[in-house]
């Protein structure tokens, strides 16, 4: 067989389609997004961008229930969003093989939070798969559907940042021949009301005995014996950093399968070991297993409950053994902070609303980086969605001379994701909010998916387009303003008019993402001699102005000629050049 080396997230791609699966759902989110991405390649599958986790999960749950193997993939806040169903399936298990793949993101990479998704499994009494490198991950996914669907359970895959973006060698294989599972109607099994829930109940303790019976042999929870009095027990990406930084000077028990946890193989470990450590990432899960069955470890007395693991934290912890954690660069390097790029559609609006002094009810996106400075304009950022169910609630909490200053914001691709209800309870509850959604026409945090206001499905294939407007107005906003966030004097005019208005309005600040391919600016702004160095330029942010011995300057290299600097000055001294 052929071998290649394959991303982690491209990897468990691959492994679902050897398995055999059939439909797979997902809305992006890194680090999870590429899993669903790679799918397009695989012809014979059935592959969507979904509106939320929910949905997504409720797909990969029907297309189960039909006989069919079935995968739906997020990141650990978005499994939050999927949490009803999947509490639930839990109960109804699997015909077809069903996978949930969700993949956390320790040091907050680009995350409101560090949420360790093994809970899930042992809240849900699921099954939890945990790979370490790509080989792994494919191996894992294709186990998981067929574990799924011999114990009649779904299956999580879990993943990391630094799993799911890493490298390794793959061996590629051909798909596996699995029919479709015959589908029966079987009400007692699929209608979860009380009366059949109760039942179900005891079929999924009877069934979590059997799973802990597999953890004690599962191929994947693996003893290596290299002698030595000290003990350590890992997980994914956790045990390539400890072979990492201890080598053969330990003893090694990997769990591949962390939920259900063993007993008996984890208590003959320790018997052999004099010191036995825990080392994963995030909370103590694994730890408070082996505490609660009276096995002795060491784990967050000298591990931190925050962020990425490192080998010289590890060594340090372990060995006592000091470790350079990186090479050392003498040379002055620039603050890189994290900043909207050049040409940005959100620059106009943010400018606008810090420029009028409103509190903006913030969300999550790209248009997230409007709280940086220079900008500092969101107030808040909770989740997907809150911008506008918050907004109402700080209304409703200070009144309505607060509310004359307060706006949300809100990206097209989350205002269908989740923003859509909390328009509706605007609505329906006498709320007269003003929401601006940010109409860039791509999900742009994520790495430009489509989505339902695009037009087009994840194969690029021609769909219908949602339009924001009609929908706006179909729940109740009688008052909705299509405007370009570049033409700042309509744009502010726009704004003060709407957070004036007794009833609710929206704002669909349109113009896309610099970043597409369909973009194309010409030309590059400059600075003339005309320039008063009042700096009114460099309160939007771009990261191609700044201020040099005094002047301010555009650097030709960032710069794409998106023109709103031009819009800002109020002397007429950055004109745009070919």
């Amino acid at each position: 067989m052929a071998k290649k080396l394959l991303l982690g997230n491209a990897a468990v791609a691959r492994g679902a389609w050897e398995a055999g699966v059939r439909v797979v759902s997902s809305y992006p989110g890194t680090p999870s997004t590429e899993i669903t991405e790679n799918m397009v390649q695989y012809d014979d599958v059935f592959v969507e961008w979904a509106p939320n986790e929910k949905v997504a999960a409720e797909v990969a749950i029907g297309a189960s229930i039909a006989g069919g193997r079935a995968m739906t993939c997020c990141k650990h806040v978005g499994l939050n969003v999927m949490a009803d169903p999947i509490f639930t399936v839990s109960y109804i298990g699997s015909n077809g093989g069903l996978v949930i793949c969700v993949a956390d993101d320790p040091g907050m990479h680009s995350s409101q939070n560090e949420q360790d998704s093994r809970h899930y499994a042992k809240a849900a009494k699921m099954l939890m798969l945990e790979p370490a490198d790509s080989s792994e991950c494919k191996e894992y996914t294709k186990k998981a559907f067929e574990l799924s669907e011999k114990y009649d359970v779904p299956c999580f895959i879990r993943l990391s940042t630094r799993v799911s973006h890493s490298q390794s060698l793959v061996e590629l294989c051909d798909k596996d021949d699995v029919e479709l599972k015959p589908y029966e109607k079987n009400i007692a099994k699929h209608v979860m009301m009380p009366g059949n829930a109760i039942k179900r109940h005891v079929v999924v303790e009877e069934r979590h005995r059997a799973l802990v019976e597999l953890a004690e042999d599962c191929e994947f929870n693996t003893v290596e014996d290299n002698g030595s009095d000290i003990g350590v027990i890992t997980s994914g990406i956790s045990d390539m950093y400890a072979r990492d930084a201890l080598g053969d000077k330990v003893n090694y028990l990997k769990l591949g399968m962390v939920y259900p946890l063993p007993e008996k193989l984890i208590k003959d470990f320790a018997a052999k070991c004099n010191k036995v450590y825990v080392i994963e990432e995030l909370d103590p899960f694994i730890e408070e297993h082996c505490k609660a069955m009276g096995v002795d470890v060491i784990g967050k007395d000298v591990f931190t409950l925050l962020g990425e693991y490192t080998p010289a934290m590890i060594a340090k912890a372990v060995l006592g053994e000091d470790a350079k954690e990186y090479n050392e660069v003498n040379e002055a390097l620039p603050n890189r902070p994290p900043v909207m790029c050049a040409g940005c559609p959100h620059r106009g609006t943010f400018y606008v609303l810090k420029k009028l002094g409103l509190t903006v009810s913030g969300d999550i996106g790209c248009y997230t980086l409007g709280a940086v400075a220079p900008l500092a304009s969101v107030d808040t950022t909770i989740c997907m969605g809150a911008s506008v169910s918050a907004a109402h609630g700080m209304a409703k909490a200070r009144g309505e001379e607060f509310n004359k200053k307060l706006v949300s914001v809100i990206g097209d691709s989350t205002f269908m994701h989740s923003g859509i209800t909390g328009l509706i309870d605007i609505v329906y509850n006498k709320g007269n909010n003003t929401v601006i959604i940010l109409d860039n026409s791509i999900t742009g945090m994520t790495g430009h998916q489509d989505n339902p206001t695009t037009g087009k499905t994840i194969r690029g294939e021609a769909t219908k387009q949602v339009d924001l407007l009609k929908l706006c107005q179909a729940v109740g906003i009688d008052h909705v303003v299509v405007a370009d966030p570049f033409d700042v004097k309509n744009f502010e005019k726009i704004v003060k008019a709407e957070v004036e208005r007794d009833e609710p309005s929206v704002i669909i600040a349109q113009r896309p993402c610099a970043l597409l391919k369909t973009v194309k600016y010409s030309g590059r702004c400059e600075i003339t001699d005309k320039c008063k160095k009042c700096k009114i330029c460099m309160k939007l942010g771009c990261p191609a102005i700044s201020v040099r011995d005094g002047a301010v300057v555009i650097d030709a290299t960032q710069c794409n000629g998106c023109g709103l600097c031009t819009n800002v000055c109020p002397f007429g001294a950055i004109e745009k050049r070919d």
